[in-house]
């Protein structure tokens, strides 16, 4: 059985979303600046490359990092409101017996 979760209060869960928009929003501009940083990097260092090799990098550091920051945002939501603790992991049939 799970206990009521801190995101059910709408106070609360409008603060926890307005922060993860924030870190979201933080976020993607570290992610611009990180893409910027490595098209003029590969432009400097990277030779006689077709115009494609440029668009795949940026679409591939910028949805990984996207990716991963929405992901850990909403790690930090759940753990920071006490989303977690609300879960009951007591399971008492899946318990490894030691010999």
């Amino acid at each position: 059985m799970t206990g009521k979760s801190p995101l059910d209060d709408p106070e609360a869960a409008a603060f926890a979303w307005a922060r993860y928009r924030r870190i979201m929003r933080f976020m993607f501009l570290v992610t611009l600046g990180l893409v910027l940083i490595a098209l003029a990097l590969l432009y400097k260092f990277g030779g006689e490359v077709s115009v494609h090799f440029y668009i795949a990098t940026a679409l591939g550091v910028g949805f990984v990092m996207l990716l991963a920051s929405a992901l850990m945002g909403l790690v930090f939501l759940s753990s920071g409101t006490g989303h977690d603790e609300s879960v009951d992991n007591n399971l008492p049939d899946n318990r490894i017996d030691e010999d």
